[in-house]
């Protein structure tokens, strides 16, 4: 069990998302850095998919009401447990009685809390991610709030060996932390200004010559009207060649859409099921975690790249993933 004693920011529970639903108008939701959420699991020895904590910007406040192991992944959010400062992408032991907390994060705009086990909530149509505008998922749908006790299910064989290993040692302190490292290429390059890889839209040949030149050669400033559905992006403005009717078709993470006003929207976790806008372009998977760790105020920009060399990339950090999920098996066997 779990005890919030502050909630942070924005605190909410995560997995991979809600799929299968959409055809009905419900959203995929789920952790917005998939990566940072699906190491954080893998380091206690959960299932890739199962539910996190998911912090914006603040972290919370946490009592652990009894003996967890723990990993925190994401942007480099200052945790402490007990006064001393606990280390990031690593599992940890924690003590019942012990009390997590955070500063702001410093460098990126979210971070991932595994728990051995998980959380112990319903799953509502297949999975147990908020969807806040529903009311749908989570703890009562909602973000966590102070005073909320979350469950936390039975942890697995393998999380228990990796708790017998850093128990191992007898020590006063209330936190025991692993003594490796996980693969720094594992590690999303977190930029308070990243360069996001993107190939070319559905749409892009709609645009003007100008603003198929300024997409990769502009600036674009993350506005504070921005939130999980998506990214309003301001600075140059992108204009069709000739107005356009479109029909609504489907959209997925990471499509950049432009509406009429000419400022581009990225498309994030909780974005709509179908968009109307002209995309011009769409995020390479292998960067939405750096889109997910910008923060309003900070700017972005866009360089090509080709479907194959997207392709590419994502094989090779399926691969990485997979590399550390059995480096883990191993060493705990």
């Amino acid at each position: 069990m779990l005890t919030i004693l502050k909630p942070g920011l924005f605190t909410s529970i995560q997995d991979l998302g809600r799929y299968g639903f959409q055809k009905y108008g419900v959203i995929a939701s789920g952790a917005m850095d998939q990566v940072a959420h699906r190491i954080a699991n893998i380091l206690v020895g959960n299932p890739e998919n199962a539910s996190t904590l998911e912090i914006t910007l603040i972290g919370p406040k946490i009592k652990f009401n009894h003996d967890c192991l723990i990993s925190i992944c994401g942007g480099e959010a200052a945790p402490i447990i007990d006064g001393k400062r606990v280390k990031l992408w690593r599992p940890v032991f924690v003590k019942e009685g012990s009390v997590l907390e955070f500063g702001a994060i410093k460098l990126g705009c979210r971070a991932y809390i595994a728990i051995a086990g998980s959380f112990c909530i319903p799953v509502v149509l297949n999975s147990k991610s908020t969807y806040f505008r529903a009311k749908l998922g989570g703890y009562k749908g909602r973000s966590l709030q102070a005073g909320d006790r979350i469950p936390i299910d039975s942890p697995s064989e393998l999380s228990q060996r990796i708790i017998e290993r850093l128990t191992y040692r007898k020590s006063k302190n209330t936190f025991h932390e692993a003594n490796w490292l996980i693969n720094s290429a594992l590690i999303p390059a977190y930029r308070e200004h990243p360069t996001l890889r993107v190939m070319k839209g559905r749409q892009f040949h709609l645009f003007d010559k100008i603003s198929q030149s300024r997409i990769f050669n502009s600036s674009f400033l993350i506005t504070p009207q921005s939130d999980r559905m998506g990214y309003r992006l301001n600075g140059t403005s992108l204009m069709l060649k000739k107005p356009q009717e479109m029909i609504s078709e489907a959209v997925s993470f990471g499509t950049i859409q432009v509406p009429a006003d000419g400022n581009p929207i990225i498309l994030l976790a909780d974005r709509q099921t179908t968009g109307g806008y002209p995309k011009i372009a769409q995020i390479a998977a292998v960067d939405l975690p750096l889109v997910a760790q910008a923060k309003p105020g900070s700017t972005i920009r866009f360089i090509e790249i080709y479907q194959a060399q997207a392709q590419l990339l994502y094989l090779q950090r399926e691969r990485q993933i997979a590399e550390l999920k059995q480096g883990i098996n191993l060493k705990y066997r």
